[in-house]
């Protein structure tokens, strides 16, 4: 019986598509980065500094890859994972759509598939975890809606109610109207909001929330993956400069977010293409003159992103060593490959990683279905030898057809 994870790997490796499976076991790359990461996930956790980082790299170089990588990490460590990309329907000037997709994408350590909501069941109404919950909804945010909606949520029975209530804290905002008749209902009190919620200005209640939640619920904190930041360089003007204001939220959060690191991905050509090319700096000093901070900070931090560098020869041999492993499980046989044979199938892969790996898969293909690829020949004891003449895989396969 084949190996069904090494089948999984390889086939994610093949397609190209983003795998946390893979990330797991191909983390040793790049050791530099991950140990900065690793130190901050640390503060996050232990000493509850909350902070963020942004990583840029070029396409096919592995920015998900580095994320999904941080994800099995900050599982290992106990800690809250929740991992998007933007997107047209995700975009980051508008916070409050970027926390519904967060939220649905928000996974427990030890869980193959995102939610909470489950765990949120358990708390009573009267348990120290629900005291303390309220305590900080009604003192420690901007508006006092989610102490009302939170102490709603526990003491309803009503499953009508109890989906409606849900549905807001996984980012479907109600209206204050039908929040004030349910509270009504329930203790025949009259909600007095301290502020009028909007989910336009007052969205980082939401963030602020379910960080001391996690805490709370005994995770190490909570870490945010953002891949495919360079998306908001389609925003319009005005859009960008709100949407690098949104992100200081994540990346100098002060006492916003607790025990929570965020790690932003960015294409390598923002600077050149949005930062300098569309005159961000100029643009935020004509727009906000009075107050260009903490968007400042933000471009600032952007340009010096630490870039992702293309793998050294040692750190390409590693990846390839643990592909031809994974082969060899996935497909039950023994490649003895030489790591040369291996690298020198890998030239016709461009100078993309995930060309490179796509190409000494298929090398490892060929040599497991027909015996041969390029000049090399694997006998029946899978061991390699070489041959002078090069044969293309149209003629392998019509060889195999005779």
């Amino acid at each position: 019986m084949y190996d069904f994870e090494a089948r999984h790997i390889v086939e994610a490796l093949r397609s190209g598509i983003p795998s946390r499976a893979v990330g797991r076991y191909f983390s040793d790359a790049r050791p530099r980065i991950m140990k900065e990461i690793s130190d901050r996930l640390d503060m996050a956790a232990e000493q509850e500094k909350s902070g963020g980082m942004v990583i840029s790299g070029k396409y096919g170089e592995g920015k998900t890859h580095l994320l999904n990588t941080v994800f099995n990490l900050a599982h290992s460590n106990n800690m809250v994972v929740s991992f998007i990309s933007l997107s047209k329907e995700t975009p980051m000037d508008k916070l409050y759509l970027v926390y519904q997709k967060i939220i649905r994408n928000t996974y427990l350590p030890r869980r193959q598939q995102p939610g909470f909501m489950q765990e949120l069941e358990k708390i009573s109404a009267n348990s120290p975890i629900a005291n303390e919950m309220l305590l900080y909804a009604a003192k420690q945010l901007e508006t006092d809606k989610l102490y009302y909606l939170f102490r709603s949520y526990l003491n309803t029975e009503d499953s009508d109610e109890k989906f409606l209530l849900q549905s807001d804290l996984e980012g479907d905002f109600i209206s204050n109207a039908p929040l004030k008749k349910i509270y009504k209902r329930i203790f025949n009190q009259t909600v007095k909001y301290n502020v009028n919620f909007t989910k336009t200005k007052y969205c980082m209640d939401y963030f602020s929330f379910m960080s001391h939640l996690f805490t709370r619920m005994g995770y190490h904190g909570w870490v945010i993956l953002i891949d495919e930041t360079e998306l908001m360089g389609r925003l319009g003007k005005k859009a960008r400069l709100n949407a690098y204001r949104n992100m200081a939220h994540f990346l100098f959060p002060e006492k916003e977010l607790e025990s929570t690191f965020t790690l932003f991905a960015l294409s390598a050509s923002y600077t050149e293409d949005v930062i300098e090319g569309k005159h961000e700096y100029e643009n935020l000093a004509a727009i906000y003159p009075d107050a260009q901070e903490p968007a400042k900070s933000v471009l600032d931090l952007l340009i010096k992103a630490p870039q992702l560098l293309p793998l050294t020869r040692d750190e390409i041999n590693g990846v390839l060593y643990k592909i031809q492993e994974f082969h060899g499980r996935a497909y039950e046989w023994t490649p003895e490959v030489s790591p040369e044979s291996l690298t020198e199938a890998t030239q016709s892969g461009g100078y993309l990683l995930r060309t490179k790996i796509r190409a000494a898969i298929e090398f490892l293909d060929q040599l497991y279905q027909y015996g041969r690829a390029g000049k090399t020949t694997i006998d029946e004891l899978g061991q390699e030898t070489f041959t002078e003449d090069v044969p293309f895989l149209d003629e392998l396969e019509q060889e195999e057809n005779k």
